[in-house]
């Protein structure tokens, strides 16, 4: 059973839309009886990374979660927020992050911008493979919808699936075992978030 996890936040419709377009059946649900059972989880995230953790820790759903995910090795797919909570902490608030991945989440460095490059970053970027995985199958010269002002900045390369650029190279997706995460929206991503859903679905 595929879960996309309630706790509050994130466009949850969407992503459960975009997975019935790729023939994945989700539901979406809070419940842990659900959550157990699950064999993927997706957890999202919109706004700002403290309400998102606040939430999340309020929901009652993090400690079955964390059980899932690094004991019992179940495959998680994080997107937005979602990526950036699996991080030890972030620049956009004070609320320490889940310290899955060795890193943190910091803002866009003005100084680095070029031209007319704003912050936030909000549209269409291309990403730049890291490394093979099967969350990237048939996304060659993929390109997917980005809306953020912060992004990830992991401690081991390893961790990292793909980079995408907006003013200088960033890490844009990681992957370290069953634990995944992209800082772009699958959801408003077309036939590349539709693949990339599709993918996470079948091979994990």
């Amino acid at each position: 059973m595929f879960v996309i996890v309630d706790y509050g936040v994130g466009n949850l419709t969407s992503i459960q839309n975009m997975l019935k377009k790729a023939g994945v059946d989700a539901l979406i649900s809070g419940q842990q009886a659900d959550i157990k059972k699950a064999d993927k989880l997706l957890l999202p995230g919109m706004g700002h990374f403290d309400n998102c953790m606040q939430r999340f820790n309020q929901s009652g759903l993090r400690p079955l979660i964390e059980t899932r995910v690094m004991e019992e090795k179940t495959p998680l797919l994080g997107i937005c927020v979602g990526l950036q909570m699996f991080m030890q902490n972030s620049e956009e608030g004070r609320e320490p992050g889940l310290n899955w991945i060795a890193g943190t989440t910091i803002r866009f460095s003005q100084e680095k911008m070029q031209g007319e490059q704003k912050i936030p970053n909000m549209g269409w970027l291309e990403v730049q493979q890291k490394k093979s995985s099967g969350l990237l199958e048939n996304l060659e010269d993929a390109r997917f919808y980005f809306a953020h002002s912060f992004h990830v900045q992991i401690a081991n390369a390893a961790d990292e699936l793909v980079s995408a650029t907006h003013g200088y190279e960033y890490t844009a997706g990681i992957e370290k075992g069953n634990i995944l995460g992209v800082q772009f929206h699958p959801e408003k991503s077309h036939r590349f978030g539709l693949q990339l859903l599709k993918n996470f679905a079948l091979n994990y």
